[in-house]
């Protein structure tokens, strides 16, 4: 079981807390072992909607396995909003030292610069208050126009409805690009990403279309990447022919669909290869018959 913690904010959005509350509560429904925590310095945490959010007071530390995240809040300035006293800053700071992810949403990247997570690091955060989270961390580089970054353990996402998009990704990350997926059909939400591509998974790179027909292709290839899918057989499943499929695809995802394999493919190998496995094992994982063809895809992305 993994522990999602939210720490609430006085004035935070409601849609910064319920965006990605929704993602692990439908996975946790999907049976993938999430539970969720709502934490703050008081137990009753006003909304900038006017809705009042129960919490507990207790910071009693997460597991390095867990992730802390901090929806943001109402804050046409970060200077002067968002109070938190020292103690839940070194709460926050001490789970990422335990080696636990850390993540933000839109003013809450503010939070994780207060308890020093910032630091050297890439981050972003909603586009009004970019130049001010640059001001304040001068030793982060704010990236800026794209809806998450990932530097490490630590995670920020833009305004509002990024949270969504960031908690995805983190699905997609642990639980594989046919899990995001299912989750964001759930949810009716485009499993979607702009800006800088390198930081989003495949899949939501080219999720971003309405063709439904191209939605259950890239569903099955999601499914089965690792294993050979010739392109009769997905033709069938979608009712097409050859051509008409490799044409449909290719419009709607600007890949064909063994482009699209082979980006789940190498997505996940450099996952596996960055966590210590050989570029022969991650290829062999990921249904690579031949390690040069993995090395020949690394070299050209």
């Amino acid at each position: 079981m993994t522990t999602v913690g939210f720490l609430l904010v006085p004035g935070l959005h409601l849609l910064d807390l319920a965006g990605p509350a929704q993602v692990f509560s439908t996975a946790a429904d999907f049976g993938y072992g999430y539970s969720l925590r709502y934490v703050g310095e008081q137990a009753e945490v006003p909304s900038a909607q006017g809705l009042t959010v129960r919490a507990e007071t207790d910071l009693t530390p997460l597991a390095p396995t867990d992730l802390l995240l901090v929806p943001g809040w109402r804050s046409p300035t970060l200077r002067g909003t968002g109070r938190l006293g020292a103690r839940t800053l070194d709460w926050v700071a001490a789970h990422h030292a335990a080696g636990g992810t850390v993540a933000s949403v839109c003013s809450g990247a503010d939070v994780l610069g207060r308890a020093g997570l910032l630091d050297g690091r890439r981050c972003t955060t909603h586009h009004d208050l970019q130049d001010e989270l640059a001001r304040r961390y001068r030793r982060a580089t704010v990236v800026r126009d794209v809806l998450y970054v990932v530097d490490g353990r630590v995670v920020t996402s833009a305004g509002i409805a990024s949270g969504i998009d960031l908690a995805l990704h983190l699905i997609a990350v642990r639980h594989g690009p046919a899990v995001a997926a299912r989750i964001a059909r759930e949810m009716v939400v485009y499993a979607r990403r702009n800006g800088d591509e390198h930081q989003s998974s495949a899949m939501l790179r080219h999720r971003g279309h309405l063709s439904d027909a191209v939605h259950k292709i890239q569903d099955l290839i999601d499914q089965r990447y690792a294993q050979r899918l010739p392109l009769a057989e997905l033709a069938g499943a979608g009712g097409v022919s050859e051509r008409t499929l490799t044409r449909q695809f290719t419009r709607a995802t600007g890949l064909t669909p063994l482009g699209y394999q082979q980006a789940l493919r190498l997505e996940r190998a450099e996952h596996l290869i960055g966590h210590g496995s050989t570029v022969h094992a991650a290829a062999r994982a990921v249904g690579f018959d031949d390690p040069r063809m993995l090395r020949r895809l690394r070299a050209r992305d």
